[in-house]
């Protein structure tokens, strides 16, 4: 790992698609753990994984990759198959079964329709590798399930790797010549350079070539340099409170979550989650903390779709003014209110275009209330007049975004009279945060009623 020290710039073996983030902050000890599951596309053989991290402790690392080949291949037959169509998930395992010739609907059943998960145990008896399957459950029970369990060895050489399917409760692989040592996925190392910022990944063998699942666990504290994720402090009826806060420019992102953040990598990543104790009369200073947050974005994208701008910029713009609209931001509710106005005139109206409805939708639907339903009753309106399926969807998870827990029920109530496709009746669930008991206590008796 030494020939890594001291470079100003990280190799380009891999490259970074997406990040999925999961952080949990504890505000008093001031740290933090977390976990990120990093799409990214290996360019280049290598053994290495190079990636900026400081202030940073690895936990575990991980690694998967599907070859670029016959899954891509699948997945493209399987979408045209069933395009302008509807398809079950044993049609998505059929595809890919017949593209990579191995059982993928037994193996995807064997994982998805049974509780626990097999626990794979490996012995060496009379020259041969003995492996074993038994069920895990959390009870403690013991448990005769039987899974289809991909297994990845090496014997004497890592280099030499066999793959195969466990597919009964047990069996055996011939290991005659082997050296005493043999071990099944054995770790790789992980090495922080903390003069360099930057965590190294050496794996056992070669990577393959194409695209994979990067997942690395993590701990850290909670810094006082606002960079990364960083404590702050607020008042609340005098007594002084920790507060998580997140700053991701370029170089500043590492101290958050190990990633490529140098300035040249522009990448997309989405927060997947942030746990933390909440208290209910933080609210209000939340909301203001993700106004602040978004309002630079959605000034620098505006409203209006720009030219020779990138796909991602128009979807991120739906959803940077849908964000304010929830949030309660007062200008983007008013001007959200004006282009929705202007589309009730005229469907066709450059005003408000596919990417934009949905944040006007939601706007509208803050506004009403038990006292003022004209928004609510334009947008069924809308609903009802419209051929499209994805505007039918887009109006469908706007209605329960609306604060009043009276109208929360009445949309809950009126779902089975929309003529609401089976798998599009969840989006009507996505209520909003003041019609959460109201939604938990319909969907309690739906689920319940019948029984009684």
């Amino acid at each position: 790992m030494e020939q890594f020290k001291g470079q100003p710039r990280l190799p380009k073996f891999a490259v970074p698609k997406r990040y999925d983030i999961w952080l949990k902050p504890d505000l008093a000890a001031c740290k933090f753990a977390g976990s990120v599951a990093i799409d990214v596309d290996v360019v280049s053989k290598t053994k290495f994984i190079v990636l900026n991290a400081a202030e940073l402790s690895v936990t575990d690392a991980a690694v998967s990759f599907t070859p670029k080949g016959s899954s891509q291949k699948s997945l493209a037959a399987y979408i045209k198959k069933h395009a302008c169509s509807n398809a079950k998930t044993e049609d998505l395992w059929a595809a890919l079964e017949e593209g990579s010739g191995e059982p993928v609907n037994k193996l995807m059943n064997s994982w998805t329709k049974q509780k626990g998960y097999p626990v794979v145990s490996v012995s060496i008896k009379d020259q041969k590798l003995e492996f074993e399957q038994t069920q895990f459950l959390s009870s403690g029970s013991q448990g005769d399930g039987q899974w289809i369990v991909p297994i990845s060895l090496c014997c004497g050489s890592y280099e030499a790797c066999k793959n195969f399917l466990l597919q009964d409760r047990s069996t055996s692989i011939n290991a005659d010549g082997a050296p005493s040592w043999i071990k099944v996925l054995e770790p790789w190392k992980v090495e922080l350079i903390e003069q360099d910022e930057i965590l190294v990944l050496e794996f056992r063998k070669t990577l393959p070539i194409g695209l994979g699942v990067l997942a690395i666990g993590f701990e850290g504290t909670l810094n006082d340099g606002m960079k990364g994720f960083y404590r702050s402090k607020y008042e609340h009826n005098g007594e002084k409170k920790n507060m998580a806060v997140t700053q991701f420019e370029p170089a500043d992102a590492r101290r958050c979550f190990p990633c490529w953040d140098e300035p040249a990598c522009k990448i997309s990543f989405k927060v997947a989650r942030i746990a933390a104790d909440a208290t209910p009369e933080l609210m209000d200073n939340i909301k203001q903390f993700f106004i602040s947050l978004f309002q630079y974005s959605a000034e620098k994208l505006g409203w209006e779709p720009k030219q020779g701008e990138s796909h991602l910029d128009a979807m991120l713009r739906g959803e940077i003014l849908t964000a304010l609209a929830v949030f309660g931001h007062e200008e983007t509710q008013k001007e959200a209110s004006r282009r929705f106005n202007a589309f009730l005139e005229d469907r066709n109206t450059p005003l408000l275009p596919p990417d934009t409805r949905k944040a006007a939708y939601v706007a509208v639907m803050q506004a009403v209330n038990s006292s003022n339903r004209s928004g609510y009753d334009s947008l069924l309106r809308v609903y009802r007049e419209t051929d499209l399926s994805q505007e039918k969807t887009r109006i469908l998870s706007s209605l329960p975004s609306c604060p009043d827990p009276n109208i929360i029920q009445e949309v809950l109530q009126f779902i089975p009279f929309l003529e609401v496709r089976s798998q599009d009746a969840v989006f009507g669930l996505d209520v909003s945060h003041e019609g959460r008991d109201t939604a938990w206590t319909w969907l309690k008796v739906k689920l319940f009623l019948p029984i009684i």
